[in-house]
């Protein structure tokens, strides 16, 4: 993954057409050598999830040319490569396994869930983990330690109908529920990249497994509200 990262750093000091145009041939092999990853992260990730399904590395990967509508900057090209690895596609609305590198700007990533929690799971998610009696804080104490919860986007205070002085106060302040860690370099670009990402992600399936069913119960009890989504 060495040259990814070379072309991804390249990319980020010029990154304008007439460069992109030049170096067209270095970013479709960047793009194959990435995509070739991909394919075996699914197959490494199927081994112990096979609710993931036979995934392409189309289904999971996404395009480097940026959307410049609703953003101030407008260099054309993404600075980072990423692949989410989640049952039905990346755009099938279920939680899965994300990773990404990148420049520093843009940062490497490796996490589960997903960066948004839409209101009717993340009321189903509160409630599960009210009546579990502490089986999400045990599923968090599984998961490799060097993962941790986002809390960038958290509530001042407990909602209303769950308790503050219950110890998953903290879990029901939150608007979406992904664990996160940020590798360096050295990381992303070893040669057992697959093994050591799909370490990671075993020790936390269940975390995933226990998303997705909120997800699940919320698309059968709110037919109407998911059918008007547009993942």
């Amino acid at each position: 993954m060495k040259e990814v990262l070379r072309f991804l750093q390249d990319l980020s000091a010029n990154n304008n057409k007439p460069w992109f145009d030049a170096n067209k041939q270095r970013y479709l092999e960047a793009k194959s050598r990435f995509e070739q990853f991909a394919g075996e992260l699914v197959t490494a990730i199927r081994t112990f999830d096979n609710t993931i399904g036979p995934l392409s590395p189309k289904d999971c990967t996404f395009r480097i040319y940026k959307d410049l509508r609703f953003t101030k900057d407008k260099s054309p090209y993404k600075t980072q490569m990423g692949v989410f690895v989640v049952r039905g596609g990346k755009k099938s609305g279920f939680n899965g396994y994300y990773f990404l590198m990148g420049v520093p700007e843009s940062g490497n990533m490796v996490a589960l869930g997903n960066y948004y929690c839409l209101p009717p799971v993340l009321k189903i998610l509160r409630e599960d983990i009210m009546l579990g009696k502490g089986d999400f804080r045990h599923i968090l104490s599984e998961v490799d330690p060097r993962f941790y919860l986002d809390t960038s986007n958290v509530l001042k205070r407990v909602p209303a109908g769950f308790p503050a002085d219950s110890p998953d106060s903290d879990y029901y302040k939150l608007k979406n529920f992904s664990l996160m860690w940020v590798p360096d370099n050295k990381f992303v670009t070893d040669p057992d990249l697959v093994e050591r990402l799909a370490a990671m992600f075993k020790t936390a399936k269940p975390f995933l497994d226990y998303t997705n069913r909120a997800i699940e119960y919320a698309r059968e009890e709110k037919k109407d509200y998911f059918s008007s989504l547009d993942f």
